[in-house]
This record gives C-alpha cells, structure tokens and sequence, in this order.
C-alpha cells in the first residue's frame, strides 16, 4: 500500500526553464550574500562595543556602517523570501477556494507583491538619484548607498513574482533554492 502512495506522487512538477534558472542563481547568491552582511553586522558591531568597553575609544564608523548592512541583509533576504515562499501568509482561507479560485487568488497576490516591488524600485532609484550627492558622514561614501538594496530587492521582487505567476498559470511549483 505504501509503495502504490509513493508511485502515485500528486505534487505539481517543478518548474524549469532560464527564468527559473536564473531566479534560482539570483536567490541562492542573494541569501549568500545576506549571510556575509550578517556575519559582517556581528563583527561591526562587536569591534564597537570592544572599542568603547576595552580600548575606551568607539569608532565612529562602526554604528553607521552596521545600519547600512542591515538595509542589505533585510531587503536582500526579504526578496530571497519572496521567491522560496518564505513569508507569512493566510493560507487558511485559500484552503477553503476551489483549485481554480486558488489559482487566481496565489496570480493576484504574486502581481501585487510584483507591483509593490516595481514600486520600491522605482523610488528607490528616485531617493538615491536624489540624495547621491552627500556623503554618510562617517563612511565617505554617498548616501545612494543606502538606497541601492531598496533598488536590488524591488527587482528581484519583480522577477520571483513573474516566475511566481509563469509557474502557477503552467500548473507548476517554484522549488526553494536552497533544495
């Protein structure tokens, strides 16, 4: 009985193809990435408190550095969730939809989430273009800085939402990238 359960595997396959691909190298480099900026976070932030306990001279730099690398580590990691469906949801009442329905609520929820990412984009750019002649005084580096994650994770947003939305209209499911 248990091997005809396994023979008869109901899981929609896996979606394939370069969006799926690339997506997949995106997220998997994304999340990498995000891990070192946490790991670098740890390290800042323990120089500093080293510096001002141990040595009684806190560098300036640190704190402002630390908020910088968190804006990477969350947007980046935030978008990564996008695509491996990390992100809370209520899939209780999409339980209670028809095959159907479910379909077309997971499409508009992935075009919203799609919209909204077009939309951190975008003014994402507008406030760095804007601010990307002063410096973060600490850093001596210009304040765009601090915007370009906002920039990156609205792409990506954009992009793991379309392949979202390709996978669901071919009857398909998105494999985490960590898998």
């Amino acid at each position: 009985m248990d091997i005809e359960l396994q023979a008869m595997d109901v899981s929609p396959p896996h979606a394939a193809g370069w969006l799926t691909r690339m997506n997949a190298a995106l997220a998997k480099t994304g999340m990498y990435a995000a891990i070192i900026g946490l790991m670098m976070i740890v390290c800042v932030v323990f120089y500093q408190v080293f510096g001002r306990y141990v040595l009684n001279s806190s560098p300036t730099w640190a704190e402002s550095l630390a908020i910088v690398l968190v804006l990477y580590v969350t947007l980046i990691g935030a978008a990564v969730g996008v695509r491996d469906a990390g992100h809370i949801g209520l899939e209780s009442l999409l339980v209670m939809l028809s095959d159907s329905a479910r379909r077309k609520m997971d499409v508009l929820i992935y075009a919203l989430v799609g919209i909204f990412g077009a939309c951190m984009a975008y003014n994402g750019w507008i406030l760095g273009s804007s601010v990307a002649s002063y410096t973060i005084p600490n850093l001596h580096v210009s304040e765009a800085v601090r915007y370009v994650p906002l920039v990156l994770s609205g792409v990506l947003i954009v992009s793991f939402s379309i392949e979202h939305i390709v996978a669901i209209v071919r009857g398909e499911e998105v494999k985490p990238s960590w898998n």
